[in-house]
């Protein structure tokens, strides 16, 4: 696998090591938040970095609308045509006044339900998806859907979030529920945007004040109402990671999205980027054959650096054999370094010959075991005047 060696000796060479990572000392310290329940997570991992009544069951508004584009995607395609029925037209508070019998796209509707979160659009597509069933075949897809997700702590009896008893969920569930939306790339697209134009000369206005405002935002969804107060999941990316944070149950706005900032801040604080292997390095040496005071250095072919908890040790594991086997040329490969967080590789590179190693030739092989058959039978010798004492 990693080039020959000589019968009889070991076939590779592992070692395991702790690398030193940023250390987690001088960080700042975890933000004080208002609300009923919150959370910082990795959005590509889903680890919980902090978190306060994350499993507790709250309110949590127009966030609902993020399970109701999940379900509504896949039970219809985004050009598929929906009628507008007078009751989906009638649904209060944020709306775009959609009108009883006029057509528009599933894909305009998520647009209204998403960015600008209309209850009327979202009421509109369950009723178009749940069929002859209506919206509560619809509701009833929604918490099906919920338990496949696992999201035990989240019940839905409406597809817009507007306050009605028994519509729950929790932080934990919500950032579940938010990571499994941005799985679809149109909800990516939809929850980004600021503004939008639909059918109808209708145009979009986000609820999302971070948008624009703070660095690297992606998305994803906002929420209020009296009883769930100002909720929000919000998503950014920055050097290649995506910290995710909830607040659910925050009294204000502004305090909600300054809570929110500072989370978000907090959470890309955990992470530095480090060089996991030096590129060029010498992590390994391996014996060659017919010259014992001679060593082969074998040195990475590339660098690698990845963005990584701070405070969390990394395993580094060199692969390598004990011997080669001749000729060897420099930069022949010959072994690797991985490099792994928890169990999941991070880093891999090749490890490689440092120089060239020509072949030996017949004199030097002749020499060698001569020098050896002589040394053995020194060996025979002294064992043998040993026992006649």
């Amino acid at each position: 696998m990693f080039g020959s060696v000589r019968r009889g000796l070991p076939a590779t060479l592992i070692a395991s090591l702790a690398l030193a990572v940023a250390p987690a000392a001088g960080a700042q310290p975890a933000p004080t938040v208002d609300a009923d329940a919150y959370l910082v997570a990795n959005g590509a991992t889903g680890e919980v970095l902090l978190a306060d009544h994350a499993d507790a069951r709250v309110a949590i508004a127009s966030i609902t609308k993020l399970m109701t584009a999940i379900v509504t995607l896949e039970h219809a395609r985004p050009n598929e045509l929906v009628r507008i029925t007078r009751p989906a037209s009638s649904v209060g508070e944020s709306s775009v006044n959609l009108r009883p019998g006029e057509k528009i796209s599933v894909r305009d509707l998520l647009a209204a339900a998403l960015i600008q979160s209309a209850n009327d659009s979202a009421f509109a597509l369950a009723a178009h998806v749940g069929g002859p069933g209506g919206v509560s075949a619809f509701v009833r897809l929604m918490n099906r859907r919920a338990r496949e997700l696992g999201l035990t702590e989240t019940h839905f009896v409406r597809p817009d979030g507007l306050d009605v008893r028994g519509h729950v969920s929790s932080a934990s569930d919500v950032l579940t529920l938010a990571r499994v939306a941005m799985r679809r790339p149109l909800v990516r697209e939809l929850v980004r945007k600021r503004t939008a134009s639909i059918a109808g000369g209708r145009r979009l206005f986000t609820w999302n004040d971070l948008l624009g405002a703070y660095p690297g935002l992606v998305g994803v969804k906002t929420g209020h109402t009296d009883d769930a107060g100002w909720c929000e999941v919000a998503a950014a990316r920055r050097d290649g990671v995506t910290v995710y944070a909830v607040v659910l149950g925050s009294p204000e706005r502004g305090e909600r999205n300054d809570d929110l900032e500072e989370l978000l801040d907090w959470g890309f604080d955990r992470y530095a980027r480090v060089e996991l292997v030096e590129g060029g390095k010498e992590y390994a040496t391996a014996e060659i054959p017919f010259r014992e005071d001679e060593q082969l250095p074998l040195v990475a072919e590339e660098g690698a650096d990845a963005v990584v908890l701070r405070g969390r040790p990394l395993v580094e594991r060199i692969v390598a054999p004990a011997m080669v086997s001749l000729p060897v040329r420099r930069g022949q490969r010959l072994g690797e370094i991985v490099v792994t967080d928890r169990g999941k590789v991070i880093a891999r590179r090749p490890l490689v010959a440092g120089r060239d190693v020509p072949e030996p030739g017949f004199r030097e092989q002749a020499g060698w075991y001569a020098g050896h058959a002589l040394s053995q039978a020194g060996d025979m010798a002294g064992d043998l005047f040993g026992a006649i004492l």
